[in-house]
């Protein structure tokens, strides 16, 4: 009877083995999918933190861990063409960053416009300033402190008023700072009724804000009307043809990036923001993920 129950207790104890044995070689034998990761480069301009913010909340939505990478425009290049980040949607082409195309754009692949022909730099002042061109700025040179006020030295626009104060023969001195810096002096000069100029862009909050106005630019020296553009590494749609796809679909608006720049402005984080316009345009962005709206 011992011998019995000894031989049963064997037998269990050998088939939990088993069993203990099989399971660890099926759970062996399943395979971990990899983690979805991408990373966007960007200036912390305003239009910039907006749709990046945007396109941070679509591919999370798609599944990606997101990476955001704030640098100047000349190390977003930079990166973009070492493959350091896998994308930038705020590129501005042809003008703003033309020498950046020039230096880096064989290296980099060019994905799409996603606002087409809506873009415009120059020189930018308050309605109520009585000229209507850069050339007649040397005349009132005293009314605007023979300063123009510009963002950050690496910027194109910064090189394209450098350009414009030496052909045009400006009598005035460009005081670089960032976005930020630049709207708040705009922002108070307005507040006076003083006279002010500007390195200005559009789309851009301020212009919703303010009643402003671009001088004319005769020689033509900030370029016509362009595009923004999303850029990718090389190699991206490759290595990741899902998220490559995102890319190459997302296209938006002026009224789109403006409207987030504003809520933005008014006061809401750039992550709500972003969520906002998300929530409120779920057929857009289920286009960009899958490239269907429903």
């Amino acid at each position: 009877m011992i011998q019995k129950k000894k031989t049963l207790t064997l037998i269990v104890i050998t088939g939990l083995l088993l069993m203990l044995v099989l399971f660890t070689a099926g759970c062996t034998s399943q395979t971990t999918e990899p983690a979805k990761e991408i990373s966007i480069g960007y200036v912390t301009w305003d239009c910039a933190i907006s749709s990046t913010n945007v396109m941070k909340q679509v591919f999370e939505e798609a599944g990606y861990d997101v990476t955001l990478v704030a640098v100047d425009a000349g190390p977003l290049y930079q990166a973009l063409a070492k493959g350091d980040v896998d994308f930038t949607t705020t590129a501005w082409l042809p003008y703003t960053h033309e020498s950046y195309w020039e230096t880096y754009g064989d290296q980099i692949a060019y994905v799409n416009e996603n606002i087409p022909g809506a873009a415009r730099i120059g020189l930018v002042v308050p309605s109520y300033v009585t000229i209507n061109s850069i050339d007649e700025l040397n005349s009132v040179a005293d009314k605007f402190g023979n300063q123009i006020i510009g963002i950050e030295p690496g910027a194109g626009i910064t090189s394209r008023t450098e350009q414009a104060i030496d052909e045009y023969g400006l009598d005035y001195t460009l005081v670089t700072s960032s976005s930020a810096g630049m709207a708040a002096e705009l922002g108070s000069a307005i507040s006076k009724n003083e006279w002010i100029v500007v390195t200005g862009w559009s789309p851009h909050w301020k212009f919703s804000r303010y009643d402003l106005k671009f001088l004319e630019d005769p020689k033509g020296v900030y370029g016509g009307a362009e595009d923004i553009v999303t850029l990718a590494r090389l190699g991206l749609e490759t290595d990741d043809p899902e998220a490559y796809g995102i890319l190459s679909r997302f296209q938006w608006t002026t009224e789109d990036i403006t409207s987030v720049m504003n809520d933005i402005a008014g006061g809401m984080s750039e992550t709500d923001a972003a969520k906002a316009w998300v929530k409120a345009h779920p057929d857009t962005v289920t286009y960009w993920i899958n490239g269907t709206t429903t």
